[in-house]
């Protein structure tokens, strides 16, 4: 009597779903159904009637089919395995945000894998804490540019209530009409400072002791410079000397001005100002002069160089000075100011406001307000200075008159 495996083949769902938990009941069951009605190799048994020998069983081949057929019932059948982590996170995630923990509100894809792959539940916390923080910090920001918005536009409409539409057009009217002549007024005063002006010498000639951001910074001051002239009471002639056609100090300032460059009410030469004004006439400012400056003089051209000081050796512009034979003076910064340490160089635009206010007021305390308040320590007390110089003038004049007073008793005496 022979028994093959489609006797067991109706059986084998049943005999599975009582061995197997469920996940994995599925997959052995159709492993089964599918290798019992095609690979599973026939067993039989020797009938007592019969004299044939029994058939040797392959084990080996067996085995094998049956590794393969798992491998291709656990191919088929898709895995929610991560899908299953994510919702547990997501749940595990709600349940601290109930509880009053730091978790934050929003919580993006990335973030929840990297939460996913935490190792454990303490790094998790702290992972999570970081994001609530970040969260919090963002919305703290969001609701300090909301606020500036909201003030910004309360004040507009709060000008805009207290001007009328009378005064709108009245003030937009006198404004057109100001800048209007300012621009043309300007124009008159440089033209007139050019034709009658005192000059006002920059010195171009030092390019290539700068790169090119320290040449940016120069071109800058310069354009401050030209400004505060223009618009000053009794501005200076500007002349821009040793200036090279095509240099780079050119085609900066070019660049800058664009199609105004043409146009402007100055004097731009590739000439030295040895070449254009007398020597006698002629007075190098210089931080390093040894000579002070007293008194600004009104009938002299003062010198400027142009560059910007933070790697040049010092003492360049003053030993050009020499070499051309110039004289040469420095402001009396010590004289007024409590200067403790540093240098006392200071920029283009600095320079021209001091230089256009000692020309308008002759008042040193007055120009030298220009003077950055982080370069020094305040003013000095100027009164007790030249009140002891007047004293040691009173003790000067009373020592010599005593020497007359006792020659002439003598006289008066014999």
């Amino acid at each position: 009597m022979n028994i093959s495996g489609t006797f067991l083949r109706p059986f084998a769902r049943y005999l599975v779903s009582f061995t197997l938990p469920r996940k994995r009941r599925n997959v052995y069951s159709t492993i089964l159904q599918r290798h019992m009605s095609s690979k599973i190799p026939a067993v039989s048994y020797p009938n007592r009637e019969g004299t044939s020998p029994p058939e040797q069983l392959e084990l080996d081949g067996w085995k094998t089919t049956m590794k393969s057929g798992m491998q291709e019932a656990v191919s088929t059948v898709p895995s929610n395995k991560d899908e299953d982590t994510l919702a547990a996170t997501r749940e595990l995630i709600e349940m601290w945000r109930l509880l009053g923990k730091h978790v934050p509100e929003h919580i993006t894809e990335e973030e929840l894998k990297t939460v996913m792959e935490c190792a454990s539940k303490s790094s998790k916390k702290k992972y999570l804490k970081y994001l609530y923080i970040k969260e919090n910090v963002k919305r703290a920001r969001q609701n300090k540019k909301q606020m500036k918005a909201a003030a910004k536009e309360e004040a507009q409409q709060a000008k805009l209530l207290e001007t009328t539409e009378e005064a709108k057009e009245q003030n937009f009217l006198f404004l057109r009409l100001w800048d209007r002549y300012n621009t043309i007024a300007m124009g008159w005063k440089g033209a007139q400072a050019m034709q009658f002006g005192q000059p006002l010498v920059f010195d171009m000639g030092y390019d290539h002791y700068m790169d090119s951001k320290e040449l940016q910074y120069t071109v800058s001051q310069l354009l401050e410079s030209e400004g505060c002239n223009r618009r000053d009471v009794d501005p200076f002639h500007i002349y821009f000397c040793n200036l090279k056609i095509d240099s780079t100090y050119q085609r900066e300032l070019v660049k800058h001005y664009g199609e105004k460059w043409d146009k402007l009410l100055l004097t731009a030469t590739e000439k030295s100002y040895v070449d254009l004004f007398p020597k006698d006439s002629l007075i190098y400012l210089t931080a390093d002069s040894p000579n002070v400056m007293t008194t600004y003089k009104h009938d002299k051209i003062y010198i400027i160089g142009s560059f910007v000081d933070k790697r040049m050796q010092p003492g360049t512009s003053l030993a050009k000075a020499k070499r051309l034979n110039l004289a040469t003076e420095c402001l009396p910064l010590d004289k007024y100011l409590q200067w403790d340490s540093g240098n006392k160089n200071l920029t283009l635009d600095q320079m021209m406001r001091i230089l256009l206010c000692l020309k308008n007021t002759g008042n040193w305390k007055e120009a030298l307000k220009f003077v950055p308040r982080r370069k020094h320590n305040g003013y000095l007390d100027i009164s007790e200075h030249s009140q002891e110089f007047v004293n040691r003038l009173k003790k000067a004049k009373t020592l010599n008159s005593f020497p007359k007073h006792t020659s002439s008793r003598q006289t008066w005496k014999r």
